[in-house]
């Protein structure tokens, strides 16, 4: 599922314009974006948690010269599902037979 196809889901659930919905959706993305780099965790009850996680330094390689380098410790984005979440996922038949 696309961007795309999820804008007109909801379009087609809540009876708004496809303009509006994706106003929407893109505002929602941005603001992630932005607070997730201002370093600030985002929580959404019942749907999951997009944080920061923190990867330590490490030394790894660069084949095309044969030499070791060192990787400074940075920040990546995560997203953590909620339990119930989780749940509805297990318990899904569609997913079941999508997967067998």
């Amino acid at each position: 599922m696309t961007k795309a196809d999820i804008i007109a889901e909801i379009s087609n659930q809540t009876g708004l314009d496809k303009n509006d919905v994706t106003t929407t959706v893109e505002s929602f993305f941005k603001v992630v974006k932005t607070k997730m780099a201002d370093g600030e965790n985002i929580y959404v009850r019942g749907f999951g948690s997009f944080i920061n996680k923190k990867r330590a330094s490490k030394i790894g390689r660069d084949i095309s010269k044969n030499r070791a380098i060192e990787i400074p410790e940075h920040f990546i984005p995560s997203f953590k599902p909620s339990k119930s979440f989780v749940e509805k996922i297990k318990n899904s038949d569609r997913v079941k037979l999508a997967n067998k």
